[in-house]
């Protein structure tokens, strides 16, 4: 591990910045997507730049109000706001959920379910394609996500492997096992058994 500090730059143009980072990581997961897409990604985290559109409601909240909204315009909102903040905290701090007592196939499975409901509320054929697709792809887009996190945060310390390892036994994620293999752990499946 290097113990090189990162360098410090201002990103004057985030839009721009988050672009180049998710085209870069999609080629690198091997997704393909609609730009349309593509550029939800992108605006997603560019929206979440500001802190206060994180919600700290549980999700399972989130899912009663949106259940309980009288008009579908209503539910659509909700529904929205829960695959957007299942997809944003799973794919851009996916540790932060190892001290919860949901962890990140949760948040997948709740994201990827609002994104259908989203898809089936709406109206306008371009809107409804984009929310099916974050639907379908719903635990790629986590990964991309996730390696745009990799490339916008601070080294990880022992820990952060750690946690890291704990991710990738539960998720098989390819991305983990790259991140892995690139401090020098090489997971496998007899590493898996020994740690269940």
């Amino acid at each position: 591990m290097s113990n090189k500090k990162p360098s410090l730059a201002l990103v004057a143009q985030p839009q721009a910045f988050f672009h180049e980072l998710v085209t870069e990581a999609l080629v690198h997961q091997k997704v393909s997507t609609a730009p349309e897409t593509e550029f939800y990604l992108v605006n997603l985290l560019n929206q979440f730049m500001v802190a206060e559109r994180l919600v700290e409601e549980p999700l399972a909240l989130l899912v009663k109000e949106a259940l309980e909204a009288p008009q579908p315009e209503q539910q659509s909102k909700r529904f929205k706001q829960i695959g957007d903040v299942s997809l944003y905290v799973a794919g851009y701090f996916p540790d932060s959920l190892n001290r919860k007592l949901v962890d990140v196939d949760y948040y997948i499975e709740m994201g990827g379910t609002a994104y259908k409901q989203v898809a089936a509320l709406t109206e306008e054929d371009a809107l409804r394609a984009i929310y099916q697709e974050l639907a379908n792809k719903f635990g790629s887009f986590v990964e991309v996500l996730a390696e745009v996190s990799d490339k916008t945060t601070i080294p990880r310390t022992e820990k952060d492997i750690l946690r890291l390892y704990e991710l990738w036994i539960r998720t098989r994620s390819e991305r983990a096992a790259k991140a892995l293999q690139e401090a020098g752990i090489l997971p496998n499946e007899t590493m898996k058994k020994d740690w269940q």
